[in-house]
């Protein structure tokens, strides 16, 4: 595979996410740590793009830059268009952004036991200010797409691992964000549940043009993506990735 620097080979992107010599340093003086050193990143909407690096190597700071969880040092973050931090946060309200533009896919599927699949994907929009009615309809429209409506009224305890993966990817795009930042989504899954999930994330990504980072160490997913960036020592670089279709 041919290796390139991530800042030339890239394509430019009007929506999606681009973030330009990020960095993010922890401490101050002697103790200071740089874990983000010069980070330049594009995915655009409806692409799916791999982010791997070893323990320590900077991938859960880019990815709690990218959420709005923590402030970046220095740099330049564009998510769906707009920019967000450019030297500063350039949003007001961090929450709603949060919220309204940023979908989360995480390891666990975090759902709330004590409510049922459909009020789990519902409860963000509703949150939003959608009307619990529009809500619980936009997340049996979700459910139907990924093929888990016949679980709607079921709670969290009742689903397997893939169908509580697949709600928590509801769940994400239930606001309909322009981004979705996935935190290894397949690590506890089985190959077929694995493929599934970013068959599955593909498909999303190209139908609500959605921006997904998925980051992983899961090597059975690896041919799935067509880009991928490695981050080391706080700096990226892009490799060509097989691309392998997914049916």
């Amino acid at each position: 595979m041919n290796k390139q620097n991530a800042d030339t080979s890239a394509p430019s992107h009007a929506g999606g996410i681009v973030i330009e010599g990020l960095r993010k340093v922890y401490g101050h003086g002697d103790t200071a740590v740089e874990a983000l050193k010069n980070v330049n990143m594009t995915v655009g909407p409806g692409e799916v793009v791999g982010l791997v690096g070893p323990s320590g190597s900077g991938k859960s700071t880019l990815l709690k830059c990218l959420g709005a969880i923590i402030e970046p040092t220095a740099g330049r973050m564009i998510l769906g268009g707009n920019v967000i931090y450019d030297g500063g946060w350039k949003i007001p309200d961090l929450r709603t952004l949060r919220r309204d533009s940023i979908g989360f896919v995480f390891q666990a599927p975090y759902l709330i036991p004590f409510l049922d699949v459909t009020d789990n994907v519902a409860l963000l929009p509703m949150l939003a200010g959608m009307p619990n009615g529009k809500a619980r309809e936009r997340a049996l429209e979700l459910l139907t797409a990924l093929d888990v409506a016949h679980r709607a009224k079921a709670e969290p305890s009742q689903l397997s691992g893939g169908e509580q993966q697949r709600v928590s990817i509801a769940r994400a795009l239930a606001n309909k964000p322009p981004v979705i930042l996935a935190d290894e989504p397949t690590a506890p899954l089985d190959s077929e549940r694995a493929l599934g999930v970013m068959r599955i994330l593909n498909q999303m990504a190209r139908q609500a043009q959605t921006a997904i980072i998925v980051v992983t160490h899961d090597e059975k997913i690896m041919p799935t993506f067509k880009r991928i960036y490695h981050i080391r020592d706080g700096q990226t670089v892009e490799e060509r990735g097989e691309g392998r279709a997914l049916g």
